[in-house]
């Protein structure tokens, strides 16, 4: 599945150009060359890619409200994967699968956050819901840093049978919830899946129930919860800590 998509912001548009995806026009703002502006327009130019300089207000339509820090980029598509080239990755690389459940993120700039975690702590890929959640919009893209480019986001139509059909093949599901036990005390070294839920009402009824396990972030101060991407954040990092550990 692919969606046409302008990408704007300078880091997002420096990894969307270093990864080699298809693009298809820099729009760059008149007069702009410094800093990381130059390294787009080099990258740029080692791949071929067409340069426009065009007026600020170009740019102010383009990125609708959005930071566009004097770039734009036209990309082909933004593809989706399947459940099953996400574990395909997973053994491509020789390792347990390790995914990342959005039970209804509706939050772009969570989303992005969530997408860039798992990018840093080696996750083989992001699952989110065709309904009742955002998609990898532009503002998902520059939220994450550039790292759409590099993690693959499956789309699916019931995240609840698909938690059945990862632990038929041997992945354990863990929700992160607040009533749930100590993440700390938990092996995440093996085949897993950890399920974020949404930024209102956590993880829906149905999918905790499809989970094996329950999980929590102990908390120290006065306020009880964190922000899905920061709690997401935490657990994918220990997650990751656990996975490679000597």
């Amino acid at each position: 599945m692919a969606e046409e998509r302008a990408l704007v912001g300078r880091n997002a548009v420096l990894e969307l150009l270093r990864s080699e995806k298809t693009v298809d026009k820099i729009l760059l703002q008149r007069g702009l060359r410094e800093g990381s502006i130059s390294l787009i327009v080099a990258e740029a130019k080692r791949r071929g890619v067409p340069v426009a300089e065009v007026d600020k207000r170009k740019l102010d339509s383009v990125a609708a409200g959005a930071v566009h820090q004097g770039v734009a980029a036209y990309a082909s598509e933004v593809k989706y994967y399947s459940v099953d080239d996400l574990l395909e990755i997973a053994e491509s690389r020789g390792e347990k699968p390790f995914l990342v459940i959005c039970d209804g993120v509706n939050d772009p700039h969570n989303l992005g956050a969530i997408i860039r975690s798992a990018d840093v702590a080696g996750a083989h890929g992001v699952i989110i819901p065709k309904r009742g959640s955002v998609g990898v919009t532009m503002t998902v893209v520059r939220s994450s840093a550039g790292a759409t480019e590099y993690v693959a986001v499956a789309k699916v139509s019931n995240i609840a049978s698909t938690i059945d059909y990862l632990k038929e093949k041997g992945v354990w599901v863990y929700a992160l919830e607040a009533d749930g036990t100590d993440f700390y005390s938990e092996d995440l070294s093996g085949a897993c899946a950890l399920v974020l839920g949404s930024e209102g009402d956590g993880v829906s009824r149905l999918v905790r129930e499809k989970c094996d396990f329950c999980l929590s972030i102990p908390m120290y101060g006065r306020v009880n919860s964190l922000n899905v991407s920061n709690a997401g954040a935490v657990v994918m990092m220990e997650t990751a800590r656990q996975r490679h550990k000597k």
